[in-house]
């Protein structure tokens, strides 16, 4: 019942964060889309066996380097965190049958995150 409630709290603040971030899905460029087909081929079965434990630390270690203004994540690195997080929906919806409407959502929110908005956001913080 715990593990659950902890996959339900996940879920939500997840959804939350990219609700508010975003209105809309936006198109990725070619190469953004090919760099996460890239990213996820080759992390997919790592990450479907990530545990609850190895999922956190990868969330709040992306989002700690992302809020952090003295480090700017590289293409390939931010790409790396959210194909990983977007990844991990795959496998909470094979864990939870009933959840697959939300981690399908969740999936496609993570996976339409934009390097360019992740660089305005950075050129935000300086000011």
């Amino acid at each position: 019942m715990r593990r659950l409630l902890q996959i339900v709290f996940f879920i939500s603040l997840i959804i939350l964060i990219n609700d508010t971030t975003y209105a809309q899905v936006k198109k990725l460029s070619v190469d953004d889309q090919l760099i996460q087909d890239s990213i996820y081929k080759s992390n997919k079965k790592k990450v479907l066996n990530f545990s609850m434990k190895e999922f956190d630390t990868l969330f709040f270690e992306y989002f700690n380097r992302k809020n952090d203004p003295n480090v700017v994540l590289t293409r390939k690195d931010f790409y790396n965190y959210t194909v990983q997080i977007a990844t991990f929906s795959d496998r909470l919806a094979s864990l939870y049958p009933d959840q697959k409407e939300v981690a399908a959502q969740n999936k496609e929110k993570w996976l339409s995150e934009s390097y360019e908005d992740y660089l305005q956001y950075k050129a935000s913080q300086k000011k």
